[in-house]
């Protein structure tokens, strides 16, 4: 049996027992649909996006009159005496005396500079902010995701090659064996044999440790049950068709990190018109209907009452502060400044990452075609080399030699494949395309 049909036997078995054990074979689109739903910090940005949300009103923005119902009711009891000016006096123990005032006002701020436009206008931009914070979330966290999930599918390739490279080693094994029984090789030669398999197999355990943990990390990450088992697919697929040009144009235009700070410089803009709005008058209306009654006991008047409508206006204008005003508008202007030198410098550093992510990613579509080749060739070697061997033309070391060079090709291959594909999710985080 040469390399390649051996390759191909052990990949048959092994999704036969993956559909023998019934387990979930989870793609990446059902992955990151998981993680949407699922994952606790996607729930919370979401949550503090619909915060932001339900803060943009009129009410809040204080463009509303407000309406107020009061009561207050007073009641005692006291001994009292009282001196006329006639010298005569009266006298009252136990006198009640008992009060209530009830109603409702309204007060309404008609005039303020415009500050409360403003205002209004900047907890539309709070919400913004609060969905492009949510953007950034759920980019992160969905490329959290597929790192993990493709680190998976390269261990999983990882598994593959390590039984390859197990049942080669039997393989060997048995044929020192049988070689050393007919006396045409040495003890030596079996025992080395048996150190190399079990290497292998320590290897291989290794492996599946890893492959294991890796399992329970990617199932924190989409917030499940870490006992759930599954397998990935065995494909990675790398976009190699991706343009710088075109990535730094859709990066200046839906990266969430620049787009935050563009935000913030449009609410800073606004809290300088709200400052701004001090140096005007305040114009507030009042109105409401108010009750009153009292008794008491002792005195002139036994009970008074009263009800009716009250209105008016009040109207207040900051003469002087103490140059305060100047101070706050100079200090709303150097914030503006400071953020217009966010945005400058969160571009540029918008662009450096993706110019060397994207240098990156093209050294390792090279390293793919380069690995794929090599992985052909240690292939071919492998079984060139199991042929000799079975003949006993080469010696025990060249064969190992053999064999790790084809295990660690197939590593490397992997390995490339998965570089590649980070490579890609941290493009298009970067761009801010969240469709992977």
């Amino acid at each position: 049996m040469n390399i390649k049909n051996l390759y191909c036997t052990l990949i048959v078995l092994f999704f036969c027992i993956i559909k023998t054990n019934a387990q979930e074979v989870l793609t990446i689109e059902e992955a990151m649909k998981i993680a949407l739903e699922n994952n606790f910090e996607i729930k919370i940005a979401k949550n503090n996006s619909a915060i932001s949300e339900t803060n943009v009103s009129v009410g809040n923005a204080g463009i509303l009159p407000k309406a107020t119902a009061s009561i207050v009711d007073n009641n005692s009891v006291t001994n009292s005496t009282q001196v006329r000016q006639d010298g005569t006096s009266t006298t009252l123990n136990n006198a009640k005396n008992n009060s209530l005032n009830y109603g409702v006002s309204l007060g309404w701020t008609v005039f303020d500079g415009m500050r409360m436009f403003a205002r209004y206008d900047q907890l539309k931009e709070l919400q913004k902010l609060g969905d492009s914070e949510l953007k950034r979330t759920i980019l992160a966290k969905i490329g959290q995701v597929n790192s993990a999930y493709y680190d998976l599918v390269q261990q999983q390739q990882q598994l593959a090659a390590l039984d390859t490279t197990i049942v080669i080693s039997r393989q060997r094994l048995e044929l020192a064996q049988n070689r050393f029984t007919i006396g045409k090789a040495s003890k030596l030669e079996v025992l080395n044999a048996q150190v190399d398999l079990n290497s292998d197999q320590v290897a291989l355990l290794r492996q599946k440790e890893s492959y294991a943990n890796s399992k329970i990390l990617l199932n924190q990450y989409l917030a499940r049950d870490p006992k759930i088992n599954f397998t990935v697919t065995d494909v990675v697929t790398v976009d190699d068709k991706l343009v710088l040009a075109d990535l730094l144009d859709l990066a200046q235009k839906q990266n969430p990190a620049l787009e935050s700070q563009i935000i913030n410089k449009r609410i800073a803009e606004l809290q300088l018109k709200q400052v701004k709005a001090n140096r005007y008058p305040i114009v507030n209306l009042t109105s409401g209907y108010n009750f009153a009654e009292s008794q008491s006991s002792l005195g002139f008047t036994s009970e008074n009452s009263s009800k009716g409508f009250t209105y008016g206006f009040n109207a207040s204008m900051n003469i002087f502060d103490g140059f305060n005003q100047n101070r706050n508008e100079k200090v709303a202007k150097l914030q503006i400044e400071n953020s217009q030198i966010a945005i400058e410098q969160q571009s540029l550093i918008l662009n450096t990452q993706l110019n060397t992510a994207f240098q990156t990613y093209l050294t390792n579509l090279e390293l793919i075609d380069l690995e794929e080749s090599n992985e052909a060739i240690a292939r071919q070697n492998l079984e060139i080399t199991l042929d000799k061997f079975r003949i006993g033309t080469i010696t025990t070391i060249d064969f190992r030699t053999a064999q790790l060079n084809y295990v660690n090709a197939k590593v490397r291959y992997s390995n490339a494949q998965y570089e590649a594909k980070l490579s890609e999710i941290a493009l298009k985080e970067l761009a801010g395309n969240i469709n992977f």
